[in-house]
């Protein structure tokens, strides 16, 4: 395989972790059963982006329709939550954990460990792994939308309040749940779907569309690195033409 360029490895990678259940059902295991292989691949794709330098991974993990699943998968995906977090993946890799979702939708002891393992993890330094968990766009965007309208029509407005008119692109990405990173420069799709299913639709604007036929636990080091070469073999042009991109390096 070609070899990767360090010098532009993305700083933030997203994933979408698809093909679990179809894993499951084509070993002829229960789902729940690849939701459990999947847990060892984020191990293995969480270590490797650390050692190529990825500053940030986001991870899909359980989007707000998900709660519509049966009851027995879902209780079965919150356990294997609960049982992630007690990986030292992330002191062994000196990873920092960060959560992005409507946390309050969360079973309690789930929501109790995730916080505890925030604290626990945050002062790691070598990336960010950010976990997706009952999580979608619209919701993210609505969410944001009130908090800016809230800020300018409360009682006792914010010394910063601003006017409608004054409300940029910065205003609304401020209000993300996002807003303490930059936006991913590589979105990965496993499982074979040709879609981002309401996944970070804001920030992923201009990243670029990475999309394997390979179910998420069968996903490992080399495929990484084929959609990181995929990437680095793109041009990002940002609207602009490639001879402007090309003048500008």
């Amino acid at each position: 395989m070609e070899q990767l360029d360090m010098n532009r490895i993305p700083q933030h990678i997203a994933m979408i972790m698809d093909g679990n259940g179809r894993w499951a059902k084509k070993h002829g295991y229960e789902r729940t059963f690849g939701h459990q292989a999947g847990v060892e691949t984020v191990r293995r794709i969480t270590s490797e982006c650390v050692r190529l330098g990825v500053k940030y991974l986001t991870l899909y993990t359980f989007s707000t329709e998900n709660w519509s699943r049966p009851t027995s998968e879902v209780a079965a995906l919150m356990g294997l939550v609960l049982t992630s977090l007690e990986d030292e993946i992330f002191m062994k890799n000196n990873v920092r954990l960060r959560v992005i979702g409507d946390i309050e939708r969360l079973p309690k002891d789930v929501a109790e460990k995730l916080l505890s393992t925030m604290k626990r993890t945050a002062g790691n330094d070598s990336m960010t792994l950010v976990v997706a968990l009952s999580y979608s766009a619209r919701w993210e965007i609505t969410q944001a939308v009130r908090n800016i309208v809230r800020e300018m029509t409360s009682g006792n407005p914010q010394p910063d309040a601003i006017s409608p008119e004054e409300i940029t692109e910065e205003t609304v990405a401020k209000h993300l749940e996002t807003s303490f990173m930059p936006d991913p420069e590589l979105l990965i799709r496993t499982g074979g779907e040709l879609r981002v299913s309401n996944y970070m639709l804001w920030q992923i604007a201009y990243s670029e569309l990475y999309f394997t036929e390979t179910y998420w636990p069968d996903f490992d080091e080399r495929g990484l690195h084929e959609a990181i070469l995929d990437y680095q073999g793109r041009q990002r042009r940002f609207g602009k033409t490639g001879e402007q991109v090309e003048e500008e390096k």
